[in-house]
């Protein structure tokens, strides 16, 4: 690795971009933050337009029109054939000499540990979960949504408040106070009037999202329909986390096991407690931990183990973010 070697990092999701140009001592060069990234919705060619506002300021504030290496986590790519469609796009805008395309949720592991090595589960708009060895091993799920066996994230818990909230108030369904709290949020009397509402377009579909902390804050009220819809996530992260686990042959070793993501870092205590129990008993080497790290950091350091970077420089990395962030 050469003096000069650099990477341009990339954590790129559905909301926003955060982008870093680091060298390969760890020197944080520059940084800059975008719009999200949605080759679905908009197109690969178009997504990649996006991204290349906050690059070209990232590399004209670190005085470079291109990296060594580009380290590039992004959403979307949920799919190894993705991540190549993702990584020869990239390649073709000529801002690195040499790119890597992950997905993601590879940032948040990655961001979490000291070294390429543990599991990570994600839960905020949907849920995922990867897993990585020293040997470069990896474990994943396509996590493209229910044909692919997903249940959970912040959208999938608010339909499925949403469906118990229905069958409630017309007597399909045993009753919950969800019939009450969810209408409530929108300023709303009934849940006709919410599925009304939502169907007719009255209230945005892309407000959703916002019931579900409407639903744990009923669970810890102590609704039994919404403590049951929260256990059912516990119940799937556990799972998730525990057949990495075993894919790996990690189940039997100290392994972090990394939780980040909206609805896994918001210490709602229900979720947390039954998580933790349920990977005791599943797991029980597995050391839970919540990651608060900003994910550009794992595109940083997953760039700096690609270039064969000295653990120093790693450590410099992360006290940077470790700064920012305080």
């Amino acid at each position: 690795m050469g003096l000069t070697s650099t990477v341009l990092a990339i954590d790129a999701g559905n909301s926003k971009t955060d982008v870093a140009v680091v060298t390969g001592e760890g020197e944080v060069l520059a940084t800059a933050r975008g719009g999200g990234f949605r080759p679905p919705a908009v197109g690969v060619e178009a997504a990649m337009d996006a991204l290349a506002d906050p690059v070209g300021r990232a590399l004209s504030d670190a005085g470079l029109s291109a990296a060594s290496h580009v380290s590039a986590c992004l959403a979307n790519a949920d799919l190894p054939v993705e991540e190549e469609q993702l990584a020869g796009a990239l390649h073709a805008r000529a801002w690195g000499a040499s790119v890597e395309v992950r997905n993601d949720t590879f940032a948040i592991l990655r961001a979490g540990v000291a070294e390429p090595r543990g599991v990570a589960v994600v839960c905020g708009a949907g849920i995922n979960c990867v897993g990585m060895r020293l040997d470069g091993r990896t474990a994943r799920f396509p996590a493209i949504g229910r044909i692919s066996g997903d249940w959970g994230g912040g959208w999938g818990l608010a339909e499925e408040a949403l469906w118990y909230a229905a069958r409630a108030e017309d007597g399909r369904g045993e009753p919950t106070e969800l019939v009450r709290t969810l209408p409530a949020h929108f300023g709303l009397r009934s849940m006709y009037a919410l599925i009304e509402a939502l169907h007719l377009e009255h209230v945005e579909h892309g407000r959703r999202h916002e019931l579900t902390p409407v639903l744990f804050e009923t669970a810890a009220q102590g609704d039994p329909v919404a403590r049951s819809i929260v256990h059912r996530l516990a119940e799937e992260v556990a799972t998730m986390a525990t057949v990495a686990l075993t894919r790996l042959d990690l189940l039997a070793e100290e392994t972090p096991v990394l939780l980040g993501g909206s609805v896994l870092t918001a210490g709602h205590a229900q979720l947390d407690d039954t998580l933790r129990d349920l990977l005791s008993s599943r797991a029980p080497k597995a050391d839970a931990r919540v990651v608060t790290a900003s994910p550009v950091l794992g595109a940083v350091l997953l760039g700096l183990d690609r270039l064969g970077a000295q653990a120093e420089a790693r450590e410099r990395a992360r006290a940077y973010w470790e700064k920012r962030e305080d």
